[in-house]
């Protein structure tokens, strides 16, 4: 008897560890092992078919690569000129979407939310074929309207404006769920008080709204940050990081440098370079928040 109890505490207590050693076994093999090996691999050169050590050469390169400093310029100008016009669109949406007295409410929420539910490499080639110069819908509309066409893809800030603008038609809806989800949190009541109080839609927004949507509005802002820091289809696909550059991102600087050109320690310092901007950036964000944790 004794044996047969023994038994079944250690079955209890290993039977856990056994359903959890599958996924560890993945979580080891494919998210770890290759974070840690890129780490050693940013201090090293492959060259002739091995690797080489060569300590911090990869990072000194950074600092005296134009390439890379363009690309971290266009990367940190998507994040912070078109992150916040996502964001704050997407509040706008989700007030509204809302609101009781709009009509055909799942209608609305549904047809915002399906560009989120596209492919990224789907949506991207739309985009293309949409804006192209000579047969593409925008001009076609342009030149209906007497306008001289826009060269979308082809001109420097053009083609940043296009990236964003299909950045931002494929993520608000995405961001706009979230936000509506802790929209409806918020108890009615705090609302009722306050159109009793007097106070207008406006001032309920400021003084309700902003404030108990907080933790949500800093959430949809880290996913926001981190997405776009990580930004690579719209670059690779929609403009093919043209034109002279303007558009490509760190991504797919880093895809570039390690796939086709092989220089596979320098791409991994370019993506702990990444991850330590990932960090400083939503550090900052939780500071601003006035989170502490």
């Amino acid at each position: 008897m004794r044996h047969v109890h023994t038994a079944r505490l250690l079955n209890k207590k290993t039977a856990p560890y056994i359903f959890l050693t599958p996924v560890l076994i993945l979580f080891f093999s494919f998210m770890l092992f290759p974070i840690i090996q890129s780490f050693i691999y940013s201090f090293q050169i492959f060259q002739q078919g091995s690797f080489r050590f060569v300590g911090l050469a990869n990072y000194r390169d950074l600092l005296n690569d134009q390439l890379f400093r363009l690309t971290m310029f266009n990367t940190f100008l998507l994040l912070f000129v078109q992150v916040p016009i996502q964001l704050t669109l997407a509040l706008i949406i989700a007030n509204l979407m809302n609101s009781r007295r709009l009509r055909l409410r799942g209608f609305f929420r549904v047809s915002y939310f399906l560009p989120a539910l596209t492919a990224l490499v789907a949506y991207a080639i739309v985009f293309q074929v949409i804006l192209n110069e000579n047969h593409g819908v925008m001009n076609f509309v342009v030149r209906s309207l007497g306008f001289e066409p826009a060269p979308w893809l082809s001109s420097r800030n053009w083609a940043r404006a296009s990236l964003m603008g299909a950045i931002t038609w494929r993520w608000t809806g995405y961001n706009m769920v979230i936000m509506l989800a802790g929209l409806q949190s918020i108890p009615n009541d705090l609302y009722e008080s306050a159109s009793i109080d007097g106070a207008s839609s406006l001032r309920q927004f400021k003084s309700i709204t902003i404030p108990m949507l907080k933790p949500i509005i800093l959430f949809c802002a880290v996913l926001s940050t981190v997405g776009t820091l990580q930004l690579f289809d719209e670059s690779f696909i929609l403009t093919r990081g043209g034109p002279n550059n303007a558009t490509r991102t760190i991504t797919h600087y880093l895809y570039q440098q390690g796939f086709q050109r092989a220089r596979f320690g320098y791409a991994s310092a370019i993506s702990y370079v990444m991850v330590a901007f990932i960090a400083i950036l939503s550090y900052i964000q939780f500071k601003i928040a006035g989170e502490k944790e």
